[in-house]
């Protein structure tokens, strides 16, 4: 029988017993492997961020018209006389451009900046606007064409994050900065689980088609059904959302 002092014991300021070296490397390599298998079944829970992002290498300029409806939105008639396109905006930040857009409204205008793209999802984060003379007669702009009433089911977002500026964009993780972007003018996005006219993504409003209130703080972030008028602005649309018929599905 062998006696306590022929047993391998670790102090910390001498080598490890050669009885233990195979022990602490079995041990090592099962508990790496444990922690990489731990962290993949938590992000096979997650739900895919999407693949939104800020298009550096692609900086955007193009001449159009500012319009508040009621959020600002910059209307172009497309690159090298393609068809017309509606561009949702966004300022620095956490932050809308209300102030350039009321300044300029009516005016032609080209806006320089950044496009956050996702999908079909494009929005502008606006780092200049500058008037253009003589420019007006260029452009023909037409009048939103309503598309009917619609029972949508989805998440209310914010544009900008859910757009690629923050990943996740969406989810309750994410529901804090949903309202911080809101509040500072970034328009509200509402992205539907089915499409309308081919679109999943809808520029927000209340029925009567002005900004949203704080009518939406409560249901930022959760699963929700919406009925509401849906209308076609350029290749945007537009969901006129009543929310007296809003209700939380889970």
């Amino acid at each position: 029988m062998s006696s306590q002092r022929d047993k391998p014991f670790f102090v910390g300021y001498l080598p490890i017993p050669k009885q233990l070296v195979a022990f602490l490397g079995v041990f090592a390599v099962c508990f790496v492997a444990g922690l990489g298998l731990a962290a993949l079944a938590l992000s096979s829970t997650q739900d895919d961020p999407g693949d939104g992002a800020f298009q550096w290498g692609a900086p955007f300029e193009e001449t159009g018209f500012l319009e508040l409806r009621p959020y600002p939105v910059f209307r172009t008639t497309g690159a090298e006389g393609g068809a017309p396109k509606t561009y949702m905006l966004t300022g620095q930040g956490k932050r809308g451009v209300f102030d350039q857009a009321r300044e300029n409204q009516g005016v032609a205008v080209t806006v320089r900046g950044v496009p956050v793209k996702r999908g079909d999802l494009t929005m502008v984060q606006v780092g200049g606007v500058t008037q253009v003379e003589d420019a007006e007669g260029a452009f023909d702009m037409s009048e939103p064409v309503p598309l009917g009433r619609w029972r949508l089911s989805g998440e209310i977002c914010d544009g900008k994050c859910y757009a690629g500026a923050m990943r996740p964009g969406r989810g309750l993780a994410h529901k804090a900065c949903a309202d911080l972007c809101i509040t500072g003018g970034i328009p509200p996005v509402f992205v539907s689980t089915g499409p309308v006219a081919g679109r999943n993504f809808f520029l927000m409003t209340d029925a009567n088609g002005n900004v949203m209130g704080d009518e939406i703080k409560d249901l930022l972030a959760l699963y929700v059904e919406i009925e509401g008028d849906v209308e076609r602005l350029d290749d945007l649309l537009v969901f006129k959302a009543d929310m007296d018929t809003a209700r939380v599905l889970r």
